[in-house]
């Protein structure tokens, strides 16, 4: 093994690298910052998780310059390597080399971590993403009349993913998106949802802290009581039972049961109806 040949060829292309992502990512920044403001900005809503989807943006823009960046290593190492970049270090002692060999491993170790990180959790967030969108394209397709769908509703306690708002009531629907719903039930039972073939319960904490303070912030608005009903959506899971009274649990293909589950004490009038819509528009303009 010739180590000052590998040593050289392995520093020019390091450098080069580091050279190349940090110009990469300082344009990536500035194309981020600079222009972002949609046009017609009043008029563009927050689509179905609009939140995952420019999660998915980052985490591919990130993928994709971690693996450009492998590319330029190969490339300019292959080229240092041919080009004889071992004179960098002619004279130099063995341990030396080694040393720097070692922390060149550690270097391309840790970009090896950083993609196989960034490459999992693309995966997931591609994941929710679908899952989120599947239910808000459910919801605008049950939404008739004068009801409406926002999506990505943010709240002093967290983001509500979904609010359909009609003269019916209100609804605040959270997705719980989970892998292996093949066969599976999804079971809610009290402030657990548990899924039958994976040994985890998930708390539905969070979900219920964000609808309570999003019907504390109408009741605000409105000045009166209203209640908000919470659904839970799980698409790809078969519905099991559930023994809440607060939570009403559903897939994809079975959230039109929401329509169904009102009393009337819940419906709004049309004053109200119409404050509320404009108070969520302005909150889902798209930034």
């Amino acid at each position: 093994m010739d180590i000052e040949a590998i040593s050289g060829a392995a520093t020019v292309a390091l450098t080069s690298t580091i050279l190349f992502l940090l110009v990469a990512k300082s344009w990536n920044a500035l194309s981020r910052n600079v222009g972002s403001t949609p046009s017609f900005a009043d008029s563009i809503m927050h689509e179905a998780a609009q939140r995952f989807r420019d999660e998915l943006d980052r985490l591919s823009s990130s993928q994709a310059m971690y693996l450009s960046g492998t590319l330029v290593f190969i490339l300019l190492f292959c080229a240092a390597y041919i080009l004889r970049a071992e004179d960098l270090f002619a004279g130099y002692p063995s341990w030396q080399l080694w040393l720097q060999i070692g922390f060149l491993g550690l270097a391309a170790g840790f970009a090896a971590w950083r993609l196989g990180c960034t490459v999992f959790a693309r995966r997931q967030v591609k994941f929710i993403r679908d899952a989120n969108v599947a239910i808000g394209h459910q919801l605008q397709r049950i939404s008739t009349g004068a009801n409406r769908v926002f999506h990505d509703v943010v709240t002093s306690a967290g983001v509500v993913d979904h609010v359909l708002v009609g003269q019916t009531g209100i609804y605040a629907v959270n997705v719980v998106a989970r892998r292996g719903g093949k066969n599976g039930n999804a079971v809610l039972n009290g402030n657990d949802l548990s899924f039958s073939n994976k040994d985890e319960r998930s708390p539905v904490v969070e979900i219920t802290a964000s609808t309570v303070r999003l019907e504390k912030e109408i009741c605000r608005l409105l000045g009166h009581k209203i209640r908000v009903r919470s659904v839970i959506a799980v698409p790809g899971w078969d519905i099991g039972e559930q023994a809440s009274e607060h939570h009403l649990l559903v897939n994809e293909r079975t959230i039109a049961m929401l329509r169904g589950w009102k009393d009337q004490s819940d419906y709004l009038m049309n004053e109200d109806v119409d404050a509320l819509q404009k108070e969520l528009t302005a909150r889902c303009r798209h930034k």
